[in-house]
């Protein structure tokens, strides 16, 4: 009797340093040197069991199946400090750290607090849970009325693209009606997509859910194709990275800005616009994903370096070097795990930085951020005078608003 025997299986490293062949540069993940460049900067690394360098590591030992038997990998926030001190250029952020979560969910383990968001977002377009129908409940009230494209159908030079937090968040809708108040006194004509905006999917795609990112992005694609307008802007960061390097891939290519560098075009219009003097040392706080991953450092700096009486002062960590508020790549919807972890929040660490700045105002320019922020200050007894306000916030202010 002739006997078959079946090929062996591949390993789970090989298969995974296969896949990584499929991302953006991923087969430079052969050029790492183990100098442990990521692993030290990874504001989290000293909790991970394998921080990133030592999941290389284990790639190249063929035991990754112990990388996965960890929850490790929930620690990442995806704020891209390794992959930009990486000194071979490694994408360990987009590629090694996504790839192991999609992994992560595929084998079920995934914290609850996570897995809730990623349903909601599935099921209501959002993370939060909210109904679509309220997307822009938060227009109500303003006056001139809030142009909702599906209503008045009407072309317009700017789409904003609101986003989630900024739509939602109690917190957040301050900072919003304070930039519709802005773009009124600029003259913008401008629209938002309301109930046909869905989430960026930005950061459940950076959490390991790349199949929700894509149905994600189809639906807000769909919807942008309804309306004539020259160009976009977001609210949120990593609504811009979508927009702006995740999305053409998918045949959605537009025109994008986040909102400073819209403003800081028109820097020469709004000066003659800040009536108000604001006496205050303020410390500007650069989100991830505005930041070191798109290189906007100067933009929102010049728009708080234009208000009178304004002292801008730098934190310890700042531009490339900026720490992350630990709301990105999931992190927004697990903070209950990483602090079962860690027992520290990256938020309370950047708010002792701008109490040693001796700043007044925490200035901030993602929806994330306000929320994380003024909660850490609730934990620290040194920071009850720090202020934190939305970029659109004081602007809105010094013009009066």
């Amino acid at each position: 009797m002739e006997i078959t025997l079946s090929p062996l299986s591949p390993s789970l490293s090989k298969t995974f340093f296969t896949s990584l062949y499929e991302l953006a540069d991923g087969e430079r993940i052969r050029a790492c040197l183990q100098c442990g460049t990521c692993s030290g900067i990874c504001p989290f690394g000293y909790i991970m069991k394998f921080p990133p360098g030592k999941m290389i590591g284990a790639l190249r030992a063929d035991i990754f199946e112990q990388v996965m038997k960890t929850d490790s990998v929930w620690m990442c926030v995806s704020c891209n400090a390794c992959s930009a001190f990486c000194p071979s250029d490694i994408p360990i952020t987009a590629a090694l750290m996504t790839r192991a979560k999609e992994e992560m969910l595929l084998a079920g383990n995934i914290p609850t607090e996570l897995q809730a968001a990623l349903e909601n977002t599935q099921r209501y377009g959002n993370p939060m849970g909210e109904s679509p129908r309220k997307r822009s409940d938060w227009t109500l009230g303003i006056t001139p009325e809030v142009n909702i494209l599906g209503k008045t159908r009407q072309p317009v030079d700017v789409l904003w693209f609101v986003g989630d937090y900024a739509s939602y968040h109690s917190r957040m809708q301050a900072a919003t009606k304070a930039l519709v108040k802005i773009l009124n006194a600029l003259g913008v004509k401008f629209g938002i997509l309301g109930p046909e905006e869905n989430s960026d999917g930005d950061s459940q795609r950076l959490a390991g859910e790349r199949g929700l990112f894509e149905m994600m992005a189809q639906k807000n694609g769909q919807a942008f194709k309804k309306y004539k307008f020259n160009e976009i802007i977001t609210t949120d960061p990593h609504a811009f990275n979508a927009l702006k390097n995740e999305y053409p891939a998918l045949g959605i290519s537009y025109p994008v800005k986040h909102y400073t560098q819209f403003l800081n075009e028109r820097i020469e219009q709004i000066k003659p616009l800040l009536k108000k003097e604001i006496k205050a040392r303020i410390a500007y706080h650069d989100p991830c994903y505005l930041g070191r991953v798109n290189n906007i450092f100067d933009e929102p700096r010049a728009l708080l370096k234009a208000i009178p009486g304004v002292e801008l002062v730098e934190m310890s960590h700042q531009g490339m070097n900026s720490l992350c508020c630990g709301g990105g790549g999931g992190g927004m919807w697990l903070d209950g795990f990483q602090w079962e972890k860690a027992h520290t929040r990256l938020s309370e660490w950047r708010v002792r930085e701008a109490v040693a700045a001796n700043a007044d105002i925490l200035a901030v320019a993602c929806p994330y951020e306000p929320p994380r922020f003024e909660d850490a200050i609730k934990t620290i007894q040194t920071a009850s005078q720090l202020k934190v306000r939305e970029l659109a916030e004081v602007l809105a202010e010094a013009m009066d608003l």
